[in-house]
C-alpha cells in the first residue's frame, strides 16, 4: 500500500514535533520522506519492523514516481535526449559545426561553446574538463542539435520582437536580461567592454552608430548574437537601454524557448564577478 503523506503522518510517525528528526512538525518530517527520498530512519522513534516494511513500500512509489517532487531540469533533459536521439554523432559537425574525435573508443563532437568546448558524445554533455554540464545547459545543446537547421548566419540582425511568437517572451527578455544587464553596466562602460571581451566577445562598437558598446558573439558556431548598449546620458536626457540581437536565420537553430535560456546564460556570465 502507498504511503501519502497523511498515511505517513497519521499512522506511522509519533506525531510528537519533537525535531529529533531536524524538522519542526512530524507533518514537515513526512512530506520530505515522501515527496524528496528523505530517509524514513531519520526518525529515531519507529521500531524496527515498521521502518523495514514503510522503506519497502516507500521503494516502491519511488520507483513509479507517485508523489515525488518534480524534477523541471530533469524531465526537460530526458525530453531533449530524446528529441535529439535519431541525430547521428558524425552528420554533427558539417550541420552544426565543431570537430569530430574519439572519446572512449567512440565517436564524440567537440564544439565551440561561448569561449571554450564542450564534447558531445551519445550519452552526455560535458566540458574539456570532462565535468557534465548543468541539465539546463544540456537542455540547450540537445534542442540545438534536434532542430534540424544547417543553413548558415546571414549577418542580417533581428531583435527578439522581429520574430513570431515571441510575444510571451518579450517581458521575460526585459525583465531577466535587458533591466539586470543595465542595472549591471549602467556608467560602467569600461566594465562591461571587460567582460564582454573576457567571455570572448568581439568590440564592435565602431560599427553602430550612437552606442555606448557593442559586441558580437558566438555562443556557438552558427548562432551568433550582438549585443548593443547605450549608457545613460544625463545632458541629453536619455535613459539606459541595452538590446540583444539574434541572426536572422536563429530559428532554424534554436526554438523560442532555446533563445531564452541562450540570452539568460549571457546575461549570467557578463554578470559575474
Amino acid at each position: 500500500m502507498a504511503l501519502s503523506v497523511v498515511d505517513l503522518y497519521k499512522k506511522i510517525l509519533p506525531q510528537t514535533n519533537c525535531g529529533d528528526c531536524n524538522y519542526p512538525t512530524c507533518i514537515a518530517f513526512a512530506s520530505m520522506v515522501v515527496s524528496e527520498k528523505h530517509p524514513l530512519k531519520n526518525c529515531p522513534h519507529l521500531v524496527q519492523d515498521v521502518l523495514d516494511r514503510c522503506e519497502i513500500e516507500l521503494e516502491e512509489q519511488y520507483a513509479e514516481g507517485k508523489w515525488l517532487k518534480k524534477d523541471p531540469a530533469k524531465d526537460a533533459l530526458i525530453w531533449a535526449k530524446e528529441r535529439a536521439a535519431s541525430m547521428k554523432i558524425s552528420d554533427m559537425a558539417a550541420r552544426i559545426g565543431g570537430e569530430i574525435l574519439l572519446h572512449e573508443g567512440s565517436e564524440a563532437l567537440l564544439l565551440p561553446y561561448f569561449n571554450d568546448k564542450i564534447i558531445i558524445t551519445d550519452s552526455t554533455i560535458m566540458d574539456k574538463d570532462l565535468v557534465e554540464l548543468n541539465q539546463w545547459e544540456q537542455v540547450f545543446v540537445y534542442n540545438h542539435m534536434s532542430q534540424g537547421g544547417s543553413v548558415y548566419p546571414t549577418g542580417n540582425w533581428k531583435g527578439l520582437v522581429e520574430f513570431p511568437n515571441t510575444i510571451s517572451k518579450q517581458k521575460s527578455m526585459k525583465a531577466h536580461v535587458e533591466v539586470p544587464l543595465i542595472d549591471r553596466f549602467l556608467g560602467k562602460v569600461d566594465e562591461l567592454k571587460e567582460r564582454a571581451l573576457k567571455i570572448g566577445g568581439i568590440d564592435r562598437t565602431d560599427k553602430i552608430a550612437t552606442c555606448s558598446a557593442a559586441f558580437f558573439f558566438q555562443p556557438m558556431p552558427k548562432t551568433p548574437v550582438m549585443l548593443i548598449f547605450w549608457d545613460e546620458s544625463i545632458d541629453d536626457g536619455f535613459d539606459a537601454d541595452i538590446k540583444l540581437q539574434f541572426d536572422e536565420t536563429i530559428t532554424e537553430h534554436l526554438d523560442i524557448e532555446s533563445m531564452m535560456f541562450l540570452s539568460e546564460r549571457l546575461r549570467q556570465l557578463l554578470c559575474v564577478v
